[in-house]
């Protein structure tokens, strides 16, 4: 797969961020576009060795599209200059939690996993009593060397333990969170060997997946909710 082909495009994109200049080089986006799909795939491949469930879907219906919702943003750009991707049973679905993948130049890549869904409410709920219930094993997986060496757990979170919960919980802080994420940057420079990016994301997931799993156990018959 040709990476450098998709930073040159994203960097395009984003310095001609106009319906005009999207439109006049749907060629260059086809190419970038299926190269990163092509780059899903492999990566699907390599966390399949160890997480089987990933392998149900094409590579097309884990991305994301470019065209950006503006309605309620000061931001109107029409583009998001960033391939996108979430690797899961269930695709691109935010529930059950997978891997992530965001490609964007100028350093601003990165692997990520956990739930990001803030505006999940029963989500949030979920979580927060399983962390609750089984603080200790949240604690051994968040505390083992090798994910405290790659990651922190990141997420917006309250200020105050919620009401309903131990305010002196030893994963009090935790409990404040309403998403619970990770996410491992990635430079340009590592994308430029395709080998060598997918063996390293493919390493990096791997280390992720004991909080992915433990997450998904959390939010075991979550239902999201239905379009009005």
């Amino acid at each position: 797969m040709n990476t450098q082909l998709m930073l040159d495009y994203l960097a395009d994109l984003s310095a001609n961020n106009q319906r005009e200049w999207y439109h006049a080089h749907r060629a260059e986006n086809r190419m970038a576009s299926a190269q990163f799909e092509e780059l899903v795939q492999a990566l699907m491949c390599r966390i399949g060795a160890f997480d089987g469930s990933v392998l149900e879907h094409a590579p097309k219906d884990l991305t994301f599209k470019l065209v950006r919702d503006t309605r309620f943003s000061h931001d109107k750009s029409p583009y998001n200059p960033a391939f996108r991707a979430h690797i899961s049973s269930r695709g691109k679905l935010p529930v059950p939690v997978g891997y992530y993948l965001m490609v964007k130049p100028g350093d601003l890549s990165f692997l990520g996993g956990g739930l990001f869904a803030d505006m999940f409410k029963d989500a949030t709920a979920m979580v927060r009593d399983y962390i609750s219930q089984n603080g200790e094993e949240w604690a051994q997986i968040i505390g083992a060397p090798d994910f405290r060496k790659h990651f922190s757990v990141q997420g917006t979170a309250l200020k105050n333990v919620p009401a309903g919960y131990e305010k002196d919980h030893p994963q009090a802080a935790f409990l404040k969170f309403k998403s619970w994420y990770l996410e491992y940057p990635i430079k340009d420079a590592e994308l430029a060997d395709g080998e060598a990016f997918l063996a390293k994301a493919a390493a990096i997931f791997r280390l992720m997946k004991p909080f992915n799993d433990y997450l998904n156990r959390a939010l075991a018959g979550f239902q999201m909710p239905a379009r009005s």
